[in-house]
């Protein structure tokens, strides 16, 4: 899959950190340190433009040391950037610490997943095929 980058960053391009990674550190966009309080949420830029194939979506998600270190995610995870979308890709953060946390311009703030999606097409029915689990609630384990 080749993807078209626009990057009016000073940032190098998303890059996978191993031949076996799944997602690419993306990094802030930033003129100076932005400071997050805690319990707080910004939308931190990129300056990045993506032209993804139809058929695809970007997933946005955050970074495991962000999260256990500093208590730092992605708001809306995983966030899709659909295939239609040319605006520049920001990352809704949020602090979940109790401490102030400073993004430093450049900072590796998320992580860029490519996956493949379908559409699906509806077919409206009067009854649904029945299952050995049928209407067992939302989060069932089975366990009692």
């Amino acid at each position: 899959m080749i993807v078209s980058i626009i990057n009016k960053s000073t940032n190098e391009l998303p890059a996978y950190e191993t031949v076996a990674s799944a997602g690419l550190d993306i990094r802030a966009h930033l003129e100076e340190m932005v400071s997050l309080q805690p319990f707080e949420r910004k939308l931190i830029k990129t300056g990045l433009f993506l032209e993804i194939p139809q058929g695809y979506e970007a997933q946005v998600r955050p970074r495991s040391g962000l999260a256990l270190k500093h208590g730092i995610t992605v708001l809306n995870t995983p966030g899709t950037i659909d295939a239609d979308y040319r605006g520049e890709i920001g990352v809704i953060l949020i602090n979940l610490s109790q401490e102030v946390f400073e993004i430093q311009p450049g900072d590796r703030i998320a992580q860029l997943v490519f996956a493949k999606v379908e559409q699906a097409e509806w077919t409206q029915v009067n009854v649904l095929s029945e299952t050995e689990r049928g209407a067992g609630g939302f989060g069932s384990t089975g366990k009692k």
